[in-house]
């Protein structure tokens, strides 16, 4: 009974920069960690970087270094800035949040084309 809210995605130029936000309500306090996934046309979903509430991190090797995951617990809210965007970065994005079970968000599109 959790609820994940994304923002944040959009069309931008290889080496750009992005933000995407996710806004978890409902059952918050079950919440043990968090994290964004993406899934490109004919590829399997795939980690991208997660969180856990004591602010351990772990990112995929192919964004180690230009994605930063970060979380404000005043705003229930995780964020992941994305910067020197490539073309192979573009995928719905989706926020998951980890209870007892998996919750997942509605998916934001990240699209990096000139």
């Amino acid at each position: 009974q959790v609820q994940l809210v994304e923002s944040g995605g959009g069309l931008v130029q290889p080496g750009g920069s992005l933000r995407l936000s996710c806004v978890a309500s409902g059952s918050i306090f079950n919440i043990n960690s968090m994290g964004w996934y993406r899934q490109a046309p004919g590829k399997q979903r795939e980690l991208v970087a997660a969180i856990t509430m004591s602010g351990m991190t772990t990112y995929a090797d192919s964004v180690k270094g230009r994605f930063t995951i970060s979380r404000d617990g005043a705003k229930n809210t995780v964020y992941l800035q994305m910067n020197s965007l490539k073309p192979e970065d573009t995928a719905v994005y989706y926020c998951n949040a980890r209870s007892k079970n998996y919750y997942w968000g509605q998916g934001t599109q990240v699209t990096v084309s000139s």
